[in-house]
């Protein structure tokens, strides 16, 4: 299971931010990431009955309705990845207003806007013509 969630792991969140957070880490929390990715990317995210789009789109809104803003990035980051629009992204965090609460859902926002302006595939780094 540690290999099929590293191999989803690398696949979602991209090659260059796993190969960083593998340097990074060390005897002390290698327990936790051998968890994450067994747990997280080998049992849920490598489950079939869900697209990778699909689950995506929740991850979205749960990191959002819970405020982890950090995590967040990361997974919209991914989304070139998993196949979720920008506009999906907005729909998602529309939905957070309503069943979050709307702070949750200005900071989530707010995230989402930094994060796609810093991509230059993003439709919000495009210039308008």
């Amino acid at each position: 299971m540690l290999q099929q969630g590293m191999r989803t792991r690398r696949e979602v969140l991209g090659d260059e931010y796993i190969d960083s957070t593998v340097s990074a880490g060390s005897e002390f929390d290698k327990a936790f990431q051998e968890l994450l990715t067994t747990s997280a990317w080998g049992m849920v995210w490598g489950r079939d009955e869900l697209s990778r789009r699909d689950r995506s789109l929740v991850t979205i809104c749960l990191l959002a309705a819970l405020g982890h803003y950090e995590e967040l990035a990361l997974h919209l980051k991914a989304t070139r990845n998993t196949g979720l629009s920008e506009a999906d992204v907005r729909e998602a965090l529309l939905h957070v207003a309503i069943y979050a609460g709307i702070p949750a859902a200005r900071n989530a926002f707010r995230v989402a806007k930094e994060v796609f302006a810093d991509d230059p595939g993003s439709e919000q780094a495009q210039p308008s013509s």
